[in-house]
């Protein structure tokens, strides 16, 4: 459970313009845009915080309208998610949330026990929470899953990499994990992450959460032992979800 000091706000990042899924959020998944099973599913969680989602294109905030959740309406030009739910986190309203969580608009069936776990790394003292699941035989080629190398003693990533990370880069014990896309963040460390500069490696691999550890920010990884939740990324996983087929687990990919 939630601590009750924790003041929580949810947002759900969905941009228009993806590159591997044309119009991604409003891709119509078993009758319904993708987006909705996403709010959906962060709604059954019952944390008891405002949902909101956070777009570039008025078609979104339009298909999430009927629902129990905020459409707000952010500017095009963010590089990442996390740029555009730190422009949601900083509107009056949503002034007196200290906690942000950002789930991918990507995930539609993500569990409650999986952002409470990227929670729990802010209640034990990171200033960023995320997730990470075991590595399978299957992602350790796969670019499109992210993986995470986590110092084991502390809990804490030391590198996010589209291939697996060397453990002789580093003079500690080295879990390398698949990366769930679920950011959990305090209101302070979400400011100061979004006025970083771009580090080379973030931009070459395409991945926002390298820029938090290149600046000296920590991230705690919460090791979770399920597979890795569901993200629809391609025109393959919408058909494969379509068809009602078991879908391969994807990490976060920024």
């Amino acid at each position: 459970m939630l601590p009750s000091a924790v003041h929580l706000l949810i947002v759900v990042p969905a941009r228009i313009g993806s590159s591997r899924l044309r119009e991604k959020p409003l891709r119509v998944l078993r009758g319904d845009p993708l987006i909705c099973h996403v709010v959906r599913t962060v709604l059954d969680w019952d944390f008891g915080a405002p949902v909101v989602v956070a777009t570039d294109d008025v078609r979104v905030v339009e298909a999430v309208e009927p629902m129990d959740v905020v459409g707000v309406l952010t500017r095009r030009a963010h590089p990442s998610g996390t740029h555009r739910v730190a422009e949601v986190a900083d509107l009056p309203r949503f002034q007196r949330a200290d906690t942000v969580l950002n789930v991918q608009g990507d995930l539609p069936h993500v569990r409650r026990d999986v952002a409470l776990a990227a929670l729990g790394r802010l209640v034990g003292g990171d200033p960023i929470g995320t997730v990470g699941v075991p590595l399978s035989l299957e992602a350790l080629g796969d670019r499109g899953r992210v993986k995470v190398a986590v110092d084991r003693a502390s809990g804490r990533a030391l590198r996010f990499s589209r291939s697996v990370p060397a453990s002789v880069a580093w003079p500690c014990d080295v879990d390398v994990l698949e990366h769930v896309g679920l950011y959990a963040y305090t209101r302070q460390a979400l400011r100061r992450w979004v006025q970083l500069p771009a580090d080379p490696e973030e931009q070459s691999e395409g991945l926002e959460q390298v820029r938090p550890l290149a600046h000296g920010i920590p991230v705690g990884v919460a090791r979770w032992m399920g597979p890795a939740p569901v993200s629809i990324d391609t025109e393959r996983d919408l058909l494969q979800a379509q068809a009602g087929m078991t879908l391969v687990g994807h990490g976060g990919s920024g």
